[in-house]
């Protein structure tokens, strides 16, 4: 019981802290590209890969803590549901390029901030 109430502290702390950086990248950007979204998820990937390899054979985290981080925290801060919307409301808006743009930045960005992320964790 402890865990899940962990992940729903961690989910609760990441949907907040989603929603406040998104809408301030957005404020930033002022485009119509979603890069609120982007931001976020790729600080979420780079993290979800530090912890990852930092944790994998090291008991540097309590494995309750790590599950509030990992599936609660980071979970709630990145968004594929968001993505995909964002990504289908520019195609409903024609813009083709833009939507593509935001799958294919999304997705490899989001690889190479989760492996920077791994290496970043196996230096330390």
């Amino acid at each position: 019981m402890v865990k899940i109430i962990s992940i729903g502290i961690g989910g609760f702390l990441g949907a907040i802290t989603r929603y406040l950086l998104a809408g301030e990248v957005e404020k930033y950007f002022k485009s119509t590209f979603p890069f609120g979204t982007l931001v976020v998820n790729l600080i979420g990937c780079f993290l979800l890969g530090f912890i990852f390899s930092l944790t994998l054979n090291r008991e540097m985290i309590n494995p309750t803590i790590r599950t509030a981080i990992t599936t609660g925290f980071l979970g709630a801060l990145t968004t594929f549901s968001t993505f995909t919307y964002e990504t289908l409301a520019l195609l409903e808006g024609e813009n083709l390029f833009l939507a593509l743009s935001n799958v294919v930045i999304s997705v490899v960005l989001g690889l190479l901030m989760g492996w920077f992320g791994i290496i970043t964790a196996r230096i330390i």
